[in-house]
């Protein structure tokens, strides 16, 4: 398919998106009954079938003393024998054949970019504008019709669509397994099992586009607010009222965990990386402290999410994907939800490891849960 049709194709599908979203308004209106957008019918069966950005950690002054990072003593028995007997995706230099090398601006680091990565640059160039026209037309019709978008959801589903189009157009749309109908949303737009906090592990910056494509539930994300700067992600982050960290100010860490606590309450999920940041290499770190904690004050279950292989499509190296999601086994193993009710928060950090281990590939759980080494050395001998 060639790139005028791929972009007339997401145009079409976000500027239907924008007229759907004022046409159910207006309709909802005259019954009265004014409804959320159920995004269910666009995951489709194909989905159950086929189917920088650290989002951070909360503040020191609201985690608990038992919620300090743990090292699971979890072994690769855990990995199923249908994921052990699976091969690395992980691409060698050489198979990445890179065209272009260069040092990030941003983090001064090596970056590679090859003909995939080429490839998603051109599909992201050429859709990104009809998203960002998409979040625009939303954003005034949210400003001006009042309870148009409540919680920003129709403004949020301009980046679903946008993320599953994108996924789709490079052959990235990763495979769903698990309690897939946990990501259902009823007519409410609504999830019909009520808030959770949705975990998962952090591998790649793709990620972010793989759980937008796979929730279907309005959520929002913890992100550090570095990430405002970034095209389409930030503005959609900032428009979207996620819930954004500053790091280096605690009086806006208590804020927005305070946030993040009354979204869970109102029955909005929340999205959170337990690990505080992207792993190098795509292994499972240790967690950090005080994100369950708000599943604990909220009286919310946990429901872990496996990303599988997002590491190998787009390596930390990567300044794009270096191959497609296909090729990569894009996967997202939905876990039974955790009950936080009478547990410790070291309970229930064990609890989300173990599940989050379970349906990872080995080349993603840590090298001493992998090999049983025990020492620093030991573990670089086997890096290098």
């Amino acid at each position: 398919m060639s790139g005028r049709k791929r972009s007339l194709i997401v145009m079409a599908m976000l500027s239907r998106a924008s007229l759907s979203l004022a046409f159910n308004h207006v309709s909802s209106s005259l019954v009265g009954n004014n409804r959320h957008l159920n995004l269910s019918n666009l995951h489709g069966k194909n989905q159950q079938h086929n189917k920088q950005a650290a989002i951070t950690i909360l503040p020191a002054s609201v985690q608990s003393d038992d919620m300090m990072s743990q090292s699971s003593s979890s072994s690769s028995s855990q990995v199923p024998l249908s994921l052990q007997n699976r091969p690395s995706h992980v691409l060698s230099m050489d198979e990445i054949q890179p065209i272009f090398n260069f040092k990030s601006k941003s983090s001064g680091k090596d970056k590679v970019l090859n003909a995939t990565g080429i490839l998603h640059l051109a599909v992201i160039v050429s859709t990104m504008p009809f998203w960002m026209a998409a979040m625009k037309i939303t954003e005034w019709l949210g400003n001006t019709i009042e309870g148009f978008d409540n919680n920003r959801a129709k403004f949020d589903y301009t980046g679903k669509v946008w993320c599953r189009a994108y996924l789709s157009m490079t052959d990235s749309y990763p495979i769903l397994e698990g309690d897939v109908d946990r990501l259902k949303v009823g007519p409410s737009g609504e999830m019909s099992e009520g808030a959770c906090l949705f975990v998962a592990n952090h591998a790649s910056f793709l990620d972010i586009a793989v759980l937008c494509t796979v929730l279907d539930p309005v959520f929002k994300f913890i992100a550090k607010d570095s990430l405002k700067k970034f095209p389409g992600v930030g503005t959609q982050l900032v428009g979207g009222e996620h819930v954004l960290i500053d790091r280096t100010n605690k009086r806006s860490q208590l804020k927005t965990f305070k946030q993040a606590i009354n979204y869970l309450k109102d029955g909005i999920p929340i999205m959170a990386f337990p690990e505080g940041a992207r792993s190098p290499d795509g292994r499972l770190m240790e967690f950090k402290g005080g994100i369950f904690s708000m599943a604990v004050k909220a009286k919310v279950p946990i429901v872990p999410l496996s990303i599988a292989n997002t590491h190998a499509v787009m390596p930390n190296m990567g300044f794009l994907p270096v191959q497609s999601g296909q090729k990569g086994e894009l996967r997202v193993y939905v876990h039974d939800p955790i009950d936080v009710e009478g547990k410790s928060e070291e309970e229930i950090s064990r609890e989300v490891r173990e599940a989050l281990l379970r349906e990872l590939p080995a080349d993603q759980h840590p090298l001493d849960d992998e090999f049983g080494l025990n020492n620093a050395e030991e573990k670089e001998m086997v890096r290098a």
